[in-house]
């Protein structure tokens, strides 16, 4: 299974979990080249709309940037899940997100807090990434192991330049934000990194977070617009 379908099918049920009842109109932002949550969305009988500029093609979909996108009419719901932290302006777009949504609408967002990749959360994934296979494409966390090797810099310092150079907003900020704009209804940290590793469960990156060994890099939050 590829890495974006094993988090898709691993953080569907939080998502779902959160939503209002079905059939109700729910918007995603970032859904992605293979449409994001959107597919079980309208097989679950939502009324489900994905915005990103790399959309798949359908009626379902728009190929813009949320920054741009003009809702017909308000929605019920809104998902969120890795879109928020590399956002340019992430204020425009949570502004955005709070004037799209019903009153009392749902926001559902599931994020990762790059400033908790310590050294030891790092040295943990990388030794439980795959072997480079010829001809295929290495994952994110292989090409950190690899420039951050080839940087020469302690692990901290070099993650922090690139989260800076790509203009990362952290996960505790991107938090703040919402809760200063939504009325927060679930939040917890957890797993991230599982679906990018080899033989890894959620459940074993759950745990070597409860023995203390990594960092909670993922975050869960629910909230709603009053």
């Amino acid at each position: 299974m590829a890495p974006d379908d094993r988090w898709l099918a691993a953080v569907w049920p939080f998502v779902r979990g959160q939503l209002l009842p079905a059939p109700t109109t729910v918007l995603e932002i970032g859904c992605g080249t293979a449409g994001g949550f959107v597919p079980a969305l309208l097989e679950g009988g939502y009324d489900a709309t994905g915005v990103d500029p790399e959309a798949p093609e359908g009626r379902h979909y728009h190929r813009v940037e949320f920054e741009r996108y003009e809702p017909p009419q308000p929605v019920a719901c809104v998902v969120a899940s890795l879109s928020l932290h590399h956002v340019a302006d992430l204020d425009e777009v949570l502004d955005r997100v709070q004037a799209c949504l019903l009153p009392d609408g749902v926001l559902v967002v599931v994020e990762w807090a790059w400033e908790r990749f310590d050294g030891a959360t790092a040295g943990w994934c990388f030794d439980r990434l795959a072997p480079p296979a010829p001809g295929v494409e290495p994952g994110w966390l292989r090409k950190h192991q690899e420039r951050w090797a080839a940087s020469g810099q302690p692990w901290d310092d070099y993650c922090r330049a690139w989260a800076e150079q790509e203009g990362l907003h952290p996960g505790g900020e991107i938090v703040r934000r919402l809760d200063a704009r939504f009325t927060r209804q679930l939040h917890r940290r957890g797993p991230y990194f599982f679906a990018e590793l080899a033989d890894t469960a959620e459940a074993e990156e759950q745990a070597a977070i409860d023995a203390g060994l990594i960092q909670a890099g993922g975050i869960r939050h629910a909230a709603r617009r009053t």
